[in-house]
Formats: structure tokens, C-alpha cells, sequence
């Protein structure tokens, strides 16, 4: 797949989980900017893991996107500086084969654009944590997304782990 670099040294990243909010995605990646919301359609959004039984740093499922024919997923896309590609990949787990980057056409109100974004592999659904929840509607918040869809990110159902997590180091970050 090739990476969709622009003439000034940065890439497109299309976010729909815990990077939609941006104290989350810099704090592997500061060089992220916003650019827009933006739509994905024929893709639904799940949580799960890349493996029945895994520990994870969230405790409990996380995003991915499956494909879906009349279904959308909105996020955020971000523009990253090239040399912030490596920490994204590592941070998405590309190198441990937990995620696969995948080149996608997002919808916005300045037309199409190609963006990355990262697929899971071996998908074993999963609830996600509340505090993983709780970022990704913060971030849906954070940047505008439509209130239709942040209703149904409100709603969906979690695991009701209550102890430590990345939320934690976010919430630093934030204050």
C-alpha cells in the first residue's frame, strides 16, 4: 500500500476510534493536526481484539472498521508529519500483525479524500472498556461529529472494567 503523502511532508490519517481525540493521538504522534471530519461509507465500526484472550493497554475490545455495504463510519482526519508514520503504525500494533494500514476514500464537505487507516486483523469481538468508550466519544465530541452517530457511540455497550488505563495518562495531558 502506499502512503498517502502530500507535497508538504505530511500524510492523511482517517481516525475512528480512540484517535479521534487529539491528547490521545499526540501523545505518540504530536505533529497531528485537524483537518476535517469526513465519512466512510460500505464500513461499519466494531470493537474487538486480534486474539480471543490479550491483555491490551485499553482492557477491553477496541475499534476497528469492517466493511459493510450501506453502512458509514464518520471520524476525523488528520494530517501527520511522514516521520509520525512509524509511531502510528506502532501504535495501531502493524509490526505485531494486530492491525493492517489500509488506504480508504473518505466523504467531506471538501470532497474525497485518500486517507490511511488501520483494519484489525484475526477479529475476535470484544466489548470495549468505558474508559475506552469515554475517549472515543470525548474525541466524537471534541471535533463535531454528526449527533446521530454520537448517540450511537453513547450507546454502545461496555465491560464494565473500572481500574487504571490510558484514559488516566490522557486526562494528564488534558489538564
Amino acid at each position: 500500500m502506499s502512503v498517502v503523502a502530500s507535497t508538504n511532508g505530511r500524510f492523511m490519517y482517517f481516525a475512528f476510534g480512540s484517535n479521534l481525540l487529539k491528547e490521545r493521538l499526540q501523545l505518540a504522534n504530536p505533529s497531528a493536526i485537524f483537518l476535517t471530519i469526513g465519512r466512510l461509507k460500505d464500513y461499519k465500526l466494531n470493537f474487538g481484539l486480534w486474539e480471543k484472550h490479550v491483555d491490551n493497554i485499553w482492557h477491553g475490545g477496541v475499534a476497528t472498521i469492517e466493511t459493510c455495504p450501506g453502512a458509514e463510519v464518520w471520524g476525523v482526519i488528520w494530517t501527520l508529519s511522514n516521520e509520525n508514520l512509524p509511531s502510528l503504525d506502532n501504535q495501531e500494533g502493524v509490526s505485531l500483525g494486530k492491525y493492517s494500514p489500509l488506504e480508504v476514500l473518505v466523504e467531506t464537505d471538501k470532497g474525497l479524500m485518500r486517507c490511511r487507516a488501520y483494519q484489525m486483523n484475526n477479529f475476535h469481538a470484544c466489548l470495549p472498556s468505558p474508559q475506552y468508550k469515554q475517549v472515543v466519544c470525548l474525541g466524537a465530541e471534541q471535533n463535531g461529529l454528526p449527533v446521530e452517530y454520537l448517540k450511537g457511540l453513547k450507546a454502545i455497550e461496555t465491560n464494565d472494567y473500572s481500574g487504571p488505563s490510558v484514559l488516566d495518562q490522557i486526562r494528564t495531558g488534558m489538564k
